[in-house]
């Protein structure tokens, strides 16, 4: 496919993601959970990853309810999990599902924004266990699954600052370097022997928590919901993008996307 694939201008049919099998983290809220809800009105079996089943449970409600194929709730603290946790998850998909077609690293935490200089070290450790750590260990436990797959696509979350330094913006923006260079990374190594295919996205600004909490000043009513920006994931996560791999996209515009 060619290199100018740009999931923004891709217009996805109703039944774009059936019969395909996709796990997104960070499902219960925020861009993870519109996403989830958006895959699911494509027709996809949504496997719900989050530390909260109260949350989670909502989500899989809402999913029910919409009439869309029956979601799975997988709960799991990116922060506290240790080896078994990722192996169970990774067992039970392989149990249940025999593959895993799609895998949306969208959960992360921002931690505090601070000059490198005064920047907590406990702080730090645990925005770059969460963001980038978990994300590594829990792709690995997938990859048998994901090889299973005839068109599987993993898709990290990114940002501005993982792409241009930003003072102040610390572990965070570390974090997000770190993503990108673990995506690039596994697309080289996945890349032409199996069909596996990885990509990282930058939603941009969206009236979320995380988003809240870098800006707290800025008027959030005036940010795109999380719904208006999923049509680049069902892009990446779908067949639209067969072929496209160990690439950096935008959710929004260059020209409007800001550093979150």
């Amino acid at each position: 496919m060619s290199k100018e694939f740009d999931p923004r201008a891709h217009s996805a049919s109703p039944a774009e993601l059936a019969g395909r099998v996709i796990a997104i983290t960070g499902a219960s809220s925020g861009i993870g959970r519109a996403v989830a809800l958006a895959c699911a009105s494509h027709q996809a079996t949504v496997i719900l990853v989050g530390r909260n089943p109260r949350t989670l449970e909502a989500v899989h409600s809402q999913i029910e309810a919409a009439g869309a194929p029956e979601p799975v709730i997988a709960v799991l603290d990116l922060e506290k999990a240790v080896a078994g946790d990722y192996d169970q998850l990774a067992a039970a998909i392989l149990e249940r599902f025999g593959r895993l077609d799609g895998l949306l690293h969208n959960a992360g935490i921002l931690g505090t924004l601070s000059p490198i200089e005064h920047h907590d070290v406990p702080t730090w450790c645990r925005v770059m266990h969460i963001n980038v750590t978990a994300a590594f260990a829990l792709t690995q436990v997938l990859l048998p699954a994901l090889k299973k797959s005839a068109d599987a696509s993993v898709v990290f979350t990114s940002s501005a600052v993982g792409r241009r330094g930003r003072a102040y913006w610390g572990a965070y923006a570390v974090s997000k370097f770190a993503t990108e260079g673990l995506m690039q990374v596994l697309a080289a190594e996945l890349e032409g022997s199996t069909h596996v295919r990885v990509n990282s996205l930058n939603p941009g600004k969206a009236r979320t928590m995380m988003r809240r909490q870098a800006y707290p000043a800025e008027d959030i009513n005036t940010l795109p919901l999380p719904e208006t920006l999923t049509g680049p994931y069902i892009a990446l996560l779908g067949p639209a993008s067969k072929g496209v791999t160990g690439q950096a996209f935008d959710a929004q515009p260059m020209m409007t996307s800001p550093v979150v």
